[in-house]
């Protein structure tokens, strides 16, 4: 029997062009179950685009190519197909929703799989709230509303953990965070990753949360173009040199 990983996500040929803007070209990506990848590039290189774009954000809607998601093709897909067949897209600016209660949004969301009891529901909660060291009394609050930026990315934390996906794309999470709050994101993505089925896409500019985590691969995006992909060793060669001997091909 194959011990080989199944493929979770695979990018073919993706194309996206804004007026004026190239924003992707002939992007390619394969990422495997339980595996990490990092996505990185410069401010400006495209790789919100390509989160939004693996989500179905209909803004984002591809010029060209196909996306497959376990081997099933969603490039048509809408947003909310994918997000129940077990893909997650954590916003690099979460948005504030008036009216609605942190816990009854994410009570809505996973029930848009399957219906939870609530006293399990409520257990669950109580865990994760515990392993990301949340105030318990924020669930009640409006959607962000009031919160501050790394206070956002924690909750972020805990609707992944809570909504548990197959894939889970996070954009720039760790983006003006203090040092305490990126060692809360990085407990989150542990958690997460602690079954081995689960992946995730983690798109960065710095390196700072990448150095809590085992990464299996990075990916260097340039102008759109995925111009080199490798391992872990791809982040110090960014850190003591930037990018400039990976485009110019000196980064070996």
């Amino acid at each position: 029997m194959s011990d080989e990983k199944k493929t979770v996500l695979s990018m073919r040929h993706i194309n996206k062009t804004f007026p004026g803007v190239k924003a992707l070209s002939d992007a390619q990506l394969t990422l495997r179950e339980g595996e990490i990848h990092a996505l990185m590039g410069e401010n400006g290189a495209g790789k919100s685009t390509l989160g939004n774009v693996i989500m179905g954000n209909s803004q984002y809607k591809v010029d060209r190519g196909s996306i497959f998601f376990e081997d099933e093709d969603i490039t048509s897909a809408r947003t909310d197909e994918r997000a129940q067949k077990g893909l997650f897209l954590s916003f690099q600016s979460p948005i504030e929703i008036p009216g609605v209660s942190i816990s009854q949004f994410i009570r809505t969301a996973m029930e848009t799989k399957e219906k939870i009891r609530l006293k399990t529901f409520r257990d669950k909660l109580k865990t994760v709230t515990k392993t990301l060291g949340i105030n318990e009394q924020w669930i009640n609050r409006e959607l962000n509303v009031g919160f501050s930026g790394g206070e956002r990315k924690k909750i972020e934390m805990l609707q992944l953990l809570m909504l548990n996906p197959k894939l889970a794309i996070l954009d720039e999470t760790d983006s003006g965070l203090d040092v305490d709050a990126v060692k809360t994101v990085s407990r989150g993505i542990q958690t997460f990753q602690q079954d081995d089925q689960k992946s995730l896409l983690i798109i960065t500019h710095n390196s700072k949360i990448l150095e809590y985590l085992h990464i299996d691969y990075v990916h260097i995006l340039i102008n759109g173009k995925i111009i080199k992909t490798g391992d872990a060793s791809l982040i110090k060669i960014i850190n003591e040199q930037g990018y400039e001997p990976l485009i110019t091909g000196q980064g070996e």
